[in-house]
């Protein structure tokens, strides 16, 4: 019998066994999402005190949840609830049963613990393959994996998906950039996964030692774990000539692959089998109109170890109208450009990075690498935005110079509607980070 599947990486994913739910009908989709919420409420409210009290306290019972239209009628779970129940208070399942443990790496208070059972990994594996095979990667591919290992769930959650998808992995983590950089050369990479500002270093540190990336195997990019804008894709894709898709996860959720692109680019298909989202107000937390702006919130449908209910992840997105090119069925959320809590506020403003990034990637002759620093005079706020030009610029006249920050200071202020002091520096002068970029310094005695 003839192959008569089509080629490309959408339709190696079609026929890849792991992402079978990817295409399946919708009305079939609902059914198993009702069946799997209905068994998950039964199970948190049988198993953790802090569920069975809220829904107490809305008088709702496992019962009144007979479909996913129900989910509205389930409590909201926050991060400060995580922290309020560390370390294991919000288990679902024995601690004999739990065969790995995970945490945020937050820089206050307590960490976020993510629990799983064999069941949770077997899942976690299987989105992560999906996730892979969404990004045309196959059976064959050498996938350089530098994303951390340890606590944070990037560096094992990528690994393993990929060894499953039956990819060649080397576990590089983080860190050590020119190792990092010989690998990529000298083993025939094909596939890379980072955060984008550290694939970002990884080019930059490749150019100073003379080396083209365009022009070694590497064809594809799997990106995540910080927000990131279109105009940062292009650059990494007209630099490095590969094709960068970004992916999403949260520890609280299971980690990376909770949804991830297709070869479209355009919005991240959700796992819904697995992962029930909504998006609500971020302030009255009730449903937002079809493709406007909100928070998502994610139940998870099949977690055993530590199920989440509605979890609030403050990450502002949109659901995206329409099907995929792809023939996915599954839901696409807009790419997350900003969380609610990356915000900063400035003369009443409200402001997030992406915003400056946006702005400053439109100005040729500046580079991806920026920060920002928030200080406060006499009662006043000051935004100074430091931001790395290209070598050329950066040796040329004076008068360039002045020119390229009057027009960065003006781009910025039009999309931001504030003034900023914009500082011009040389390439490689602003930190590089070896996961999540930090982006905002706020000096501000609040």
């Amino acid at each position: 019998m003839s192959d008569s599947r089509a080629s490309g990486p959408d339709a190696a994913a079609r026929f890849h066994p792991a992402s079978s739910l990817d295409y399946v009908p919708r009305e079939q989709l609902r059914r198993l999402q009702s069946q799997r919420l209905k068994e998950v409420v039964s199970r948190v409210y049988d198993h953790v005190a802090f569920y069975r009290r809220r829904m107490d306290q809305l008088g709702v019972t496992p019962s009144d949840i007979r479909s996913i239209d129900d989910v509205d009628k389930l409590p909201f779970t926050l991060k400060s609830d995580l922290r309020d129940e560390y370390p294991f208070g919000l288990f679902a399942a024995p601690l004999g049963q739990i065969v790995r443990l995970h945490a945020s790496s937050g820089t206050t208070g307590k960490p976020i613990v993510a629990a799983y059972t064999q069941h949770d990994l077997d899942v976690w594996k299987n989105v992560m393959v999906r996730t892979f095979a969404a990004a045309g990667l196959s059976e064959g591919d050498i996938v350089q994996n530098s994303y951390g290992y340890g606590l944070f769930t990037g560096g094992l959650g990528a690994h393993y998906g990929a060894e499953a998808l039956g990819a060649t992995v080397i576990p590089t983590s983080g860190g050590n950039t020119d190792r990092q950089i010989m690998i990529l050369k000298d083993f025939g990479v094909t596939a890379i996964c980072c955060t984008p500002s550290y694939f970002l270093h990884v080019l930059d540190r490749a150019a100073e030692i003379g080396i083209d990336v365009r022009h070694l195997p590497l064809r594809v990019g799997v990106f995540g774990a910080e927000p990131w804008t279109e105009a940062m894709r292009r650059r990494i894709e007209e630099l490095a000539g590969i094709k960068a898709y970004d992916i999403y996860g949260l520890t609280e959720i299971i980690g990376p692959g909770v949804g991830a692109e297709c070869s479209g680019q355009n919005g991240l298909h959700i796992f819904e089998d697995h992962f029930y989202p909504e998006i609500v107000d971020p302030e009255t937390g009730r449903p937002v109109p079809e493709g406007a702006d909100g928070e998502l919130v994610i139940t998870t449908l099949t977690k055993q170890a530590m199920p989440m209910l509605r979890y609030r992840s403050r990450d502002i997105t949109a659901f995206l109208p329409g099907s995929s090119p792809s023939g996915r069925t599954l839901r696409r959320i807009r790419r997350i450009f900003h969380r609610s809590d990356d915000m900063f506020i400035v003369r009443g403003v409200n402001v997030f990075p992406s915003q400056i990034e946006e702005a400053l990637l439109r100005v040729e002759g500046t580079l991806p690498h920026y920060q920002i620093t928030l200080t406060r005079q006499r009662g006043l706020d000051d935004v100074d935005v430091q931001i790395e030009v290209t070598p050329e610029l950066f040796s040329d006249r004076v008068s360039a110079m002045e020119n390229l920050q009057q027009r960065l200071a003006k781009a910025i202020e039009q999309t931001v509607n504030i003034r900023v002091n914009v500082s011009l520096v040389e390439p490689h002068s602003i930190a590089r980070s070896e996961g999540k970029a930090r982006r905002v310094i706020d000096k501000r005695d609040l």
